[in-house]
């Protein structure tokens, strides 16, 4: 007879940001990829810088929402913390070829927390949402003037006479033409690393999901409702079990 047992594993901090992450990133796919095929849409700049306004403004959610979760990362729950999420420390890699060993032998062990595996794949998520993030925000500056380095971006390539504050997207009469070409030269390698970094988040993304579902299908646990619950039905004990549980 199989035993199930339900465990407390991810707080309200988690399960939040779990899901805002998630609205985020589709608004900001949406949303992406018009931008990026604006031109073959026949949209003007003004319909861009609509978009690329929506855009930003849902990035901000999403860059408050990951902040908190590397903030979380040092003070949340035992399973929300970095080293239980981060691959490495003692006994990692024995443990990471141990798990591959039991599900090749259609035996894997349960996790409350990341499995080996999973933590690699979460920490590189984790790398390309941040560096997305970044990237992000310094292309609002670039493009729209927008918090937190639009005032600066304003002050270099304005115009002798024109009061930067004023400045306004695809206005080049109001730019100085060196600072403009200067600053273009800057936000280049950044919306390089943006454009690439997206198609490699996206992958990363839909690798996630199948892996999730596969887990589920395979191990249990139930991986998607604990998202809403925050809890984790086993039905063995799980191989990083605390004191606590």
């Amino acid at each position: 007879m199989t035993n199930l047992k339900a465990h407390l594993v991810w707080d309200a901090n988690i399960r939040w940001f779990h899901w805002i992450n998630f609205l985020c990133v589709l608004g900001l796919i949406a949303v992406g990829v018009v931008i990026l095929n604006s031109k073959a849409l026949g949209i003007t700049n003004e319909g861009k810088i609509l978009l690329k306004t929506v855009h930003v403004w849902i990035g901000y959610v999403f860059a408050l929402n990951l902040l908190w979760r590397l903030v979380w990362a040092f003070i949340g729950g035992p399973y929300a913390r970095w080293r239980a999420i981060l691959p490495g420390g003692k006994g990692y890699m024995r443990e990471a070829f141990d798990y591959i060993g039991d599900v090749k032998a259609g035996r894997p062990r349960q996790y409350l927390g990341h499995n080996p595996i999973g933590r690699i794949a979460v920490s590189l998520l984790l790398l390309l949402l941040l560096v997305q993030a970044i990237t992000g925000l310094m292309l609002a500056g670039t493009d729209l003037f927008y918090p937190p380095i639009g005032s600066w971006i304003a002050r270099w390539i304005a115009s002798s006479g024109v009061d930067p504050a004023t400045l306004v997207p695809y206005a080049k009469e109001m730019y100085d033409e060196t600072a403009y070409e200067a600053m273009r030269a800057f936000r280049k390698p950044v919306i390089t690393i943006h454009y690439y970094n997206f198609f490699v988040l996206l992958s990363i993304i839909l690798t996630h999901i199948l892996a999730v579902v596969v887990t589920e299908l395979r191990e249990g646990g139930n991986l998607i409702s604990a998202m809403f619950s925050g809890k984790k039905i086993l039905r063995e004990p799980p191989a990083d079990r605390t004191k606590d549980d």
